[in-house]
This record gives C-alpha cells, sequence and structure tokens, in this order.
C-alpha cells in the first residue's frame, strides 16, 4: 500500500452559516444525497461546513484542487450507520483517480471534526 496523497482544510463556520441562506450556492456544492441527510436528521449549519472542508480535503489530496472536472457536487460525503464519514466512490472519482495516478483500486479515509467557529477535515488517499 502507497500512500497517493493527503489533504487537509479547515474552514470558518459562519462563512458557511452566511453561504447557505443562498439556496443556488446549497445545490451548486452540496449533492442530493447529502441536502436530504441534512433535512432527515435536522443536522446544523456546520454539517455543511465539515462537508465543505471534506470536500477541500479531498480536492488537495487528489492534487487537483476544484477545477474544471472536479466540481463539489462531485465528491459526495456520507455517513454509514455509526455515524462515521466517508466519501461515496462515484463513477468520476474513480475515473479521475484512475487517470491521475494510474491504479483501480484505492482507498479514501476521511475524518472530520468541528468546533464552535472552525470545521476540519483530513483525508488520506491511498493504494490498496
Amino acid at each position: 500500500m502507497k500512500i497517493l496523497g493527503i489533504g487537509v482544510d479547515i474552514i470558518k463556520n459562519q462563512r458557511i452559516t452566511k453561504s447557505i441562506q443562498n439556496k443556488k450556492f446549497i445545490h451548486r456544492v452540496y449533492n442530493k444525497e447529502e441536502i436530504i441527510s441534512f433535512k432527515k436528521e435536522k443536522k446544523g449549519n456546520n454539517f455543511y461546513a465539515k462537508r465543505f472542508a471534506a470536500k477541500e480535503s479531498f480536492s488537495k489530496a487528489l492534487g487537483t484542487g476544484i477545477r474544471k472536472k472536479l466540481f463539489f457536487k462531485d465528491i459526495i460525503i456520507l455517513n454509514d450507520k455509526f455515524g462515521k464519514p466517508y466519501f461515496k466512490k462515484t463513477k468520476k472519482i474513480n475515473v479521475l483517480i484512475n487517470k491521475k495516478f494510474k491504479v483501480k483500486n484505492y482507498n479514501l479515509f476521511l475524518s472530520i471534526s468541528d468546533e464552535k467557529d472552525y470545521s476540519i477535515a483530513f483525508t488520506v488517499l491511498q493504494t490498496i
């Protein structure tokens, strides 16, 4: 196993709290599954801030940033039955990782956390 990339991002929660008041922002950044999860679980605004940081940390681990071929909505963060966050491996993500690193089998590890004012996310991209 080899680490292909790591990424970390921190964001001030108030920035996202302001941004999500604009529905266009929500639908530009968050996938339908994430929006449903937010509404279903009645999470606070830090839910969106943590996911924003996670999307940024993923783009840094990939080494591309958010650009022409990678959009915020392409990166989907869900939670398992125990509440642990994870990246959903989609066809587009598989193609981007395969193209960049020439690997088909990989793991993505995600850790996210928040405090009153800030949310942080850390991503590791590793071959299997």
